[in-house]
This record gives structure tokens, C-alpha cells and sequence, in this order.
């Protein structure tokens, strides 16, 4: 982990964007904190390769739907994350409370980043179904078990998630959950191939997962996964994953 322990700033994304081609990002929380949301949209306001903004709010708290709404003011705020992954209650999103805090995002036409490990797949398979039109994000395709090749319940958790038309996904962060020193392209594989199968390639989106790539190699490494993949697809659905579903789901401008 000493590969990231240290501060990231827009002076550090900016000369790999150019590198590999890439005119902008979406930065994502990491931090559950309203300060969190606003240093990235002071940043994003400073730097105009930063297109938007999915902040952190406290989706449970009683005043939730007014601290969305303070924030659906920046244009740049483009939706929210709760960082289920790490919560003890693993069915976290089924609460009352947090799903009145998602319900005020679709008041506001914002996006929810859905943050999960595989065995959350079925509590949000029930999540998501209560949200006709709210746009979900599945990031890092649930971060299945690649290091030890474990497939079988992931792909039937995503297919069934997969079905609701509202619900993206996010290829990001693959090898961090690979063998971080001996991982090979092959590895990754039979995942994409389930998400690109379940979602199509209209519903899929590319992320980095920078800096914390750089733990399993950095962000060359990650690009040569997804790269060598949909170097298969079309001149429209490469288009398609590389920027413009990006620019539709987060409404980007």
C-alpha cells in the first residue's frame, strides 16, 4: 500500500490524462465527509479537465434531503457515493432511512455510485428495483474475486442487477482485485465478457481507479486490460466506453 500513501492532486492526474489521450475525469469520493465534497468541487473548479463530482453526503441523516439539495447547486456535482464495501451491516442500502436519502437524489437528477463487494450483490439486486428512472452506477464491476478466479455467484449477481435498464457499470479497479504481482491479461477476461454481455456496451462505462491502481502496477498497466479488450468492439461502442456513456450518465458537459 505504500505505492499510495501519500497526497494525489489534479498536478499529478493531469500528465497521464494527457498521455493516454484523455481530456477528463470524473474524481470520486473516498472520504465520507461533506469537506470531502467540497475540496473535490473546489478542485474541480480549478481545473477544468475535472467534469464532474460524486460527492458524499450523509444519506441517513435526518436532514439528508436538504444537504442534497444545497449541493445539487454546483454544477459540477454530478451525484453521490456511500462506501458500502467497508459498512459492518452488509445490507446497509436496505435501510429506510438511507433509501429516503437516494430518493432525494432523483428529486435533483442525480446519479448514486453503487460501491459494493459480491456479497452485497443480492442486497442491492433488491435496492436498486425500488428506483425506477434513479440512474445507478455499479463501480468496479463489484469488485468480483479475480485473484482466485471465483465467478460463478458474481456473474449471477450482475446478471440479475444488470436487467434494470437504470443500472450502469463502471470497468475500473480490476487488478487491484488480481494477484496485485503476477496478474496477466487472460485473468480478466470472463469477467468482461460477463459485463459486457449482461450490460451491452451502451451501459458500460471506462474508470481508472487512480491512484489506487497504482498498488497492482499503475495506470498504464490498468489501461492495457481494458484496451486490449475493446479493441474488439466497434468504432461506436469503443466511443461509447471510452467517453460518451460516461458524458450521458453523469450528464457531463
Amino acid at each position: 500500500m505504500g505505492a499510495i500513501q501519500r497526497d494525489f492532486m489534479p498536478a499529478d492526474l493531469k500528465p497521464i490524462l494527457n498521455k493516454y489521450g484523455i481530456d477528463g475525469c470524473v474524481s470520486v469520493q473516498a472520504d465520507q465527509s461533506e469537506a470531502e465534497t467540497e475540496f473535490l468541487l473546489a478542485l474541480a473548479e480549478n481545473n477544468d479537465f475535472i467534469k464532474g463530482v460524486v460527492g458524499w453526503v450523509d444519506l441517513m441523516a435526518a436532514d439528508a434531503g436538504k444537504r442534497v439539495e444545497y449541493f445539487s447547486r454546483f454544477n459540477k456535482l454530478k451525484g453521490f457515493r456511500h462506501v458500502l464495501q467497508g459498512e459492518e451491516d452488509r445490507a446497509l442500502m436496505l435501510n429506510p432511512k438511507f433509501m429516503d436519502g437516494v430518493r432525494a437524489l432523483k428529486r435533483h437528477d442525480l446519479a448514486y455510485d453503487i460501491l459494493i463487494f459480491p456479497d452485497q450483490l443480492g442486497y442491492t439486486n433488491q435496492f436498486v428495483k425500488n428506483f425506477s428512472g434513479q440512474r445507478f452506477v455499479i463501480d468496479h464491476i463489484a469488485k468480483p474475486d479475480i485473484k482466485n478466479k471465483n465467478i460463478d455467484k458474481w456473474e449471477m449477481g450482475i446478471r440479475a442487477i444488470a436487467k434494470y435498464e437504470n443500472v450502469w457499470c463502471k470497468v475500473s479497479g480490476m487488478i487491484t482485485e488480481a494477484d496485485w504481482y503476477a496478474w496477466v491479461l487472460a485473468d480478466f477476461y470472463p469477467y468482461l465478457d460477463v459485463i459486457f454481455d449482461a450490460f451491452g456496451a451502451k451501459r458500460v462505462m471506462f474508470g481508472s481507479d487512480w491512484p489506487v491502481c497504482n498498488v497492482a502496477g499503475g495506470y498504464q498497466q490498468m489501461l492495457s486490460v481494458v484496451k486490449n479488450y475493446v479493441s474488439k468492439l466497434s468504432e461506436d461502442e469503443q466511443a461509447r466506453f471510452w467517453g460518451l456513456n460516461a458524458i450521458e450518465f453523469y450528464k457531463l458537459s
